[in-house]
């Protein structure tokens, strides 16, 4: 009698307990891969940085441009990059070397295709994956008689905007992963 009784109390704990277990992975919410990254990444804002632009061995105008990148948090806390000085030198490289951005057309700049150079220029110099995304703020060009006019007192026309800002994600804003 004693043996019926217990096997019934035992067989009363594992159906409750399975059953406990099958509501708990039943009400669990499912895992979003995008967001789980997104957690997993930190917005490093980038600094004004101006590139001239030469024509016939001249300064033409200015590049105004603030960028700022996506990356990996636990890949940032190893140490600190150099990344002011990696831009620049992208910048340059692109902007002037390559002459990506055509200032008689600044709608046929192709803004994806810049970031992706940037973002792999900038990895494969750094030697990993450092850099998810790279969010472009500002890209403006200032022509050097803007300039001028601007300093003698005159009215100097606004900056010709390459690229539209792009939303800065805050840390407020990311997703909290619990």
């Amino acid at each position: 009698m004693i043996k019926v009784v217990a096997a019934g109390i035992w067989v009363c704990i594992i159906t409750l307990g399975a059953v406990y277990f099958s509501v708990q992975m039943a009400t669990k919410p499912p895992v979003d891969e995008a967001a789980a990254k997104q957690a997993s990444l930190e917005v490093v804002k980038g600094e004004s940085i101006t590139v001239p632009l030469l024509k016939d061995g001249q300064v033409s105008g200015y590049f105004i441009s603030r960028i700022s990148f996506m990356m990996d948090k636990e890949k940032l806390k190893g140490g600190e990059l150099p990344l002011t000085e990696y831009m620049t030198d992208e910048l340059f490289s692109l902007l002037v070397g390559n002459a990506m951005i055509d200032i008689t057309d600044p709608k046929a700049f192709k803004l994806d295709e810049f970031k992706k150079m940037v973002k792999e220029d900038l990895n494969k110099r750094l030697g990993e994956e450092y850099i998810a995304d790279v969010l472009v703020e500002q890209l403006d060009y200032l022509s050097k008689d803007d300039i001028r006019i601007g300093q003698s007192g005159g009215k100097a026309e606004p900056p010709t905007k390459i690229v539209a800002p792009e939303a800065i994600p805050s840390a407020e804003a990311a997703p909290k992963t619990e």
